[in-house]
């Protein structure tokens, strides 16, 4: 044994192999198992556990990605159920409810304010529309009246703050030659109203 580690001896590789075959036989089939286990082990559960992390990050992304869709879907129903809601309440509170409730407040209630302003009333006509591709209809009615500057502004004033839905849609001022005479107020105002059509 000591001629084997002796300094400068040379010694054959085979001849340390025969005599520690004992010793090296299962040194050699442990690496061999070693190598084996991880050939066949080791690095596949790496790779699985690799991919399985991988498919983990995916899924959370996915999990994170339909929570926020779920909320704008949600987002956008509640905002749908609220333009809805204040829909309804718009045809139902400010928009006249028919053609005869349009005329009621475009003939009587606007004839009345016209009187409790001084404003003159001379004549109108009524123009009622179907609009194309939609459920509402319009009432159009032109006025001829008359009166001061001021109570014309007031008038003017008083209806665009109605809280039914009247607009004006043109108005057109002229005066005679006499500063003293009262100015001609062209009024032309209109309001929408749910259409009667008949079902077939």
């Amino acid at each position: 044994m000591r001629a084997l580690f002796a300094l400068g001896g040379d010694v054959p590789l085979s001849r340390v192999l025969s005599e520690h075959r004992r010793v090296l036989a299962p040194l050699v089939a442990l690496l061999a198992v070693n190598m084996a286990v991880l050939v066949a082990l080791v690095l596949p559960l790496r790779a699985v556990v690799e991919s399985g992390g991988a498919r983990a990050q995916a899924s959370v992304r996915a999990v994170t990605e339909a929570r926020a869709e779920l909320a704008a879907a949600e987002a956008t129903r509640a905002g749908q159920a609220q333009a809805t809601r204040d829909l309804d309440k718009f045809y139902r509170e400010v928009l006249p409810a028919d053609v005869s409730a349009a005329q009621r407040l475009t003939h009587s209630k606007l004839s009345l304010l016209a009187r409790s302003h001084d404003v003159v009333f001379l004549q109108s006509s009524t123009t009622p529309e179907t609009l194309r591709d939609s459920s509402l209809e319009r009432l159009v009615v032109n006025y001829n009246l008359s009166g001061s500057w001021e109570d014309v502004q007031q008038f003017i004033h008083t209806i665009e703050t109605l809280p039914e839905f009247v607009v004006i849609d043109n108005l057109a001022l002229s005066e005679s030659g006499d500063g003293n005479a009262p100015l001609s107020l062209t009024l032309a105002v209109s309001t929408y109203y749910r259409a009667r059509r008949d079902v077939r």
